[in-house]
């Protein structure tokens, strides 16, 4: 199986590297990294059209190569389709992100963009995103991040898709809480309640420019079981399986979206066994912020 290893947080970032680490000791996996050279978190599916993009080969401290562009999540995955780096990938990881890609925010992320371009291109795509160790349930930078556990999840979960592959038109969004996760679900997109506020930062008296923050205040949320939202609030792994589409839905689901349910066809909870088994993580208490 031939993987591009891709995220919006660059390829320097912690969490890449961690799962890098994890996904190149699987036997019978060829790993490519192709990464933004720094950070494009929320450019969502943006691409690089009126000027040509810049590639540099990285070596990384294990002697392992990769590639840094100036464009992209979305342009990372291009690069890999054209032939960068060799034939096409089997599957898209994107991730892990620094920071939870939950409900509504899927459609800003770039880390969930890079998954579904692999999606509308026939090529099945993972995105992984992890919860600060504070528990932080927003979308602001932190600090704190442990990557071990989701790396460790997502690099049993692409051994179980060797022998069990998903469909091309699949795409699995994985949240990892901060706290040691108690269990597994597999869930649908909750919803996010955005404060945004027009608050002025500056304005230059001189010119009458103004500059305002619209962004960046801590969002509520629809706090539903069921949901990605609900089970990372609960300390549990996050799994959406989703068949995007831009034509209307099919009437029936596709083979990935039935595995992950239950016999009964309706989405509900899952035993931890229906996934991989969940990586052992010393315990912690998650203050909520």
């Amino acid at each position: 199986m031939r993987i591009l290893l891709t995220n919006d947080d660059g390829i320097g970032a912690q969490g890449l590297q961690t799962i890098r680490r994890h996904l190149r000791e699987i036997e019978g996996v060829t790993l490519d990294v192709i990464a933004p050279d720094s950070n494009r978190s929320a450019s969502a599916r943006s691409i690089t059209t009126r000027s040509p993009l810049s590639v540099e080969q990285i070596e990384f401290q294990d002697g392992d190569i990769g590639h840094a562009t100036d464009g992209t999540p979305v342009d990372c995955v291009r690069f890999a389709d054209v032939g960068l780096v060799g034939d096409r990938p089997d599957l898209i990881v994107s991730g892990i992100n620094h920071g939870l890609n939950l409900g509504d925010d899927v459609t800003y992320s770039g880390t969930v963009a890079a998954a579904l371009e692999g999606i509308l291109l026939g090529m099945p795509g993972i995105a992984v995103s992890q919860q600060s160790e504070n528990g932080h349930m927003g979308y602001s930078p932190q600090r704190h991040y442990d990557f071990e556990l989701a790396a460790k999840f997502t690099a049993d979960t692409v051994r179980e898709l060797m022998d069990s592959p998903l469909p091309g038109g699949t795409l699995l969004n994985i949240n990892v809480p901060g706290a040691a996760p108690v269990g597994v679900d597999v869930t649908k997109l909750g919803k996010r309640l955005y404060r945004d506020e027009l608050r002025e930062v500056e304005h230059d008296e001189e010119t009458g420019r103004k500059s305002y923050r619209i962004y960046g205040f801590e969002p509520g949320l629809h706090d539903e079981e069921g949901t990605d939202i609900g089970s990372i609030a609960r300390d549990r792994i996050s799994g959406d399986a989703a068949e995007p589409r831009l034509d209307p839905p099919r009437r029936t689901r596709g083979t990935q979206a039935a595995r992950l349910r239950t016999g009964s066809g309706r989405r509900e909870r899952v035993r931890t066994r229906s996934w991989p088994s969940l990586p052992k993580r010393r315990s912690r208490t998650s203050a909520r912020s």
